[in-house]
């Protein structure tokens, strides 16, 4: 009875999980890259002052609107599951640049060693939140080569039966 309850909670699990997984990066995503849009966001300061120290050359309005936008196409991007692979690039190249004011703006991200700031937690916080969303797509592939796999052999099988039955 505990297999069986395990069995089907296992089952709805791999039914729903991917689907739930999506549009909770969607919404992440898409919501946090709304904002900077809008210019409402209160991480702005933070990115800005990392644009400061590391691309002065572009306008922050610019950049904002362009990281605002790039937050909300990996949200879609995540609804879409053929779309996934290409999200998981922007997502890591976005989570390189979210991770870099832990070392360029220590100032801003910690207040002393091992205690971050307000800043460094949303940081800290964001950056683990992406290794399940790489498990999510090493999980996607792995059922798709799978599925990929079983079908060749499945018709590697049938014409073998079928050679056999004709020669015998």
């Amino acid at each position: 009875m505990v297999r069986e309850a395990d069995r089907r909670i296992i089952d709805y699990a791999n039914l729903f999980f991917p689907s739930i997984v999506r549009f909770s990066i969607f919404i992440i995503f898409f919501w946090f890259g709304i904002l900077k849009v809008l210019e409402a966001s209160p991480a702005s300061p933070l990115v800005l002052s990392l644009l400061a120290e590391t691309l002065p050359f572009i306008t922050p309005e610019t950049f904002l609107i362009c990281f605002g936008v790039l937050e909300m196409i990996i949200g879609i991007a995540f609804l879409v599951p053929r779309f996934e692979r290409p999200a998981i690039l922007l997502l890591f190249i976005h989570m390189v640049t979210t991770v870099l004011p832990l070392f360029i703006l220590k100032s801003i991200a910690w207040q002393s060693a091992f205690v971050p700031t307000l800043e460094g937690q949303y940081i800290i916080k964001k950056l683990l939140v992406s290794p399940p969303i790489y498990v999510l797509e090493i999980r996607l592939w792995v059922l798709a080569n799978t599925a990929s796999y079983l079908r060749v052999r499945l018709e590697q099988t049938t014409r073998l039966s079928c050679v056999i039955r004709h020669n015998s």
